[in-house]
């Protein structure tokens, strides 16, 4: 996938042909896509769970319809990521001669998109990772596993996305968003190592 001409969504891609956009030697899409996409698996796996739950799980229907929501919005924020990483590469190659006075402006624009397309990113997953760790202790014992896959996921793409929004803003080491993202991708943690048993002796029957 060239980072110069106009692509199809990733969301149109085989997973073949997914892999290989990602494995080719070009900037995009990279690890913001990589999380955002691993974020929408995420949620389906919780979707997935929510509906084996029964419907007369407490708070199942919802949190299926949530999962599907939260799906959709990590979907669309991996084809975000590399319009936001293309739309930097413009503006940073662009001569600074050329529009003096707007250059500034326009080149801080896409940075923040940068930084904030990951951010959703991380928002997103903490949400996933409670969603999915709630299913994996109270609903379906048999679908244990696959709810405590989609919080282990979960959490590593809010990770993954914290890390890009930090290194998106190298030298301003002041903006709050810094802060933000790093707090939820820890929260995700949290939630998502407290699944794991810590010895062989703590795994129920049925679990994992």
């Amino acid at each position: 996938m060239d980072d110069d001409r106009t692509s199809p969504s990733l969301l149109d891609l085989s997973v073949a042909e997914l892999l290989d956009s990602v494995a080719r030697r070009t900037a995009a899409p990279g690890g913001g896509a990589a999380a955002a996409l691993t974020t929408a698996l995420a949620a389906a796996l919780t979707a997935m769970a929510a509906r084996f739950a029964g419907p007369g799980a407490a708070g199942a229907a919802g949190a299926a319809a949530r999962a599907d929501e939260l799906r959709a919005v990590a979907a669309a924020l991996a084809d975000a990521d590399v319009a936001a990483y293309r739309a930097f590469r413009t503006a940073a190659r662009t001569p600074r001669e050329d529009d003096p006075w707007m250059w500034p402006s326009r080149l801080r624009e896409a940075l923040d998109d940068t930084v904030d397309v990951p951010l959703d990113v991380a928002t997103v997953a903490r949400e996933i990772t409670r969603l999915a760790a709630g299913l994996a202790r109270e609903g379906n014992p048999r679908l244990r596993g696959d709810a405590a896959t989609g919080a282990l996921l979960a959490a590593a793409a809010a990770s993954s996305a914290a890390l890009l929004v930090t290194e998106n803003l190298t030298g301003e080491p002041d903006d709050v968003r810094t802060g933000r993202a790093l707090g939820l991708a820890a929260a995700a943690r949290r939630t998502a190592q407290g699944l794991l048993p810590r010895t062989p002796g703590e795994i129920r029957p049925g679990a994992f």
